[in-house]
């Protein structure tokens, strides 16, 4: 009698089982839906020739992005979303290194609070918040309606949390290195370009495409601190594609979306494939 008793327990907790799979697989199907279906309509509404905001076999052109190549303003917004990002990220790159070698290196009273405050300052003072003094200091630096002014807010943003990510790819470095290269008389900036930069090459990698990633979807601070048109990125002008009876023109939008979206993809792939990414360092001492 118990062996029966114990082998209907069985089977219960079996089912329970099986039907909290299946739902997990269905609650994952549905996530994945979620996030799906905006990627499927990225990508068959540009060869549309009349898309829509619904999803369905699109008729087949190329007639869209004639329209996108024959608008100047949509390729010098591409073109300007380049400088800004790759600007953006050089001076992100080169001062996160720099500042994280740095906190990493020297010891100095305080430094794992000071680190760990400017990182939660960064996250609780959001780029909305302090757009007002950050629009006044801008001016009073005469930088308004500059390209340098938007890449010097935005790495300004994105220096806290690129310093707190690359720290632990320095730490991972053993001192012994530096020490060998000192003994056949590298110097600081040789010991940083050619022993600490390869071991903490995945985290610059990361840091790298982050901070294109940042720019490239960044539409507050350009739209603030610009404006000239023909300074303007790509985030800014798709939201000035409207027909003349003032229609979102989702043929002229669709296609730029993809061809906007392209550039960080073809970067991911690329430096992925050269480097690698990591978020922790791969060396122990």
């Amino acid at each position: 009698m118990s062996e029966q008793i114990s082998s209907k327990e069985m089977g219960r907790q079996g089912a329970r089982r099986y039907l909290s799979r299946i739902g997990f697989v269905f609650f994952l199907v549905l996530v994945s839906l979620f996030f799906a279906i905006p990627m499927l309509w990225l990508v068959l509404a540009p060869f549309d020739a009349n898309p829509t905001m619904s999803i369905g076999m699109p008729d087949w052109t190329l007639s869209n992005f004639q329209r996108v190549f024959e608008n100047p303003q949509a390729m010098r917004a591409i073109l300007n979303s380049l400088i800004i990002g790759i600007g953006t990220m050089l001076l992100v790159v080169i001062l996160g290194s720099t500042a994280s070698y740095a906190l990493s290196r020297v010891r100095i009273p305080g430094r794992d609070a000071l680190l760990y405050s400017l990182l939660l300052l960064s996250s609780i003072v959001t780029g909305t918040a302090a757009m007002v003094p950050t629009f006044q200091l801008i001016n009073l630096l005469g930088l308004i309606n500059t390209q340098i002014a938007v890449i010097l807010v935005i790495t300004g943003g994105l220096l806290p949390t690129v310093i707190f990510i690359l720290k632990d790819f320095m730490d991972s470095l053993p001192k012994s290195y530096e020490e060998s290269a000192r003994l056949y008389g590298a110097k600081p900036y040789q010991i940083l370009m050619h022993v600490v930069a390869p071991v903490a090459r995945p985290g610059i990698a990361f840091v790298a495409i982050w901070a294109i990633v940042q720019v490239w979807a960044n539409f507050l601070v350009p739209f603030i601190l610009l404006r000239s048109p023909e300074l303007q990125p790509a985030a800014v002008v798709m939201h000035t594609f409207y027909t003349e009876s003032g229609q979102a023109d989702l043929r002229l939008i669709s296609a730029f979306s993809l061809l906007y979206s392209l550039p960080v993809i073809l970067i991911y792939f690329l430096v992925n494939r050269r480097f690698g990414f990591r978020f922790h360092g791969g060396i122990k001492s």
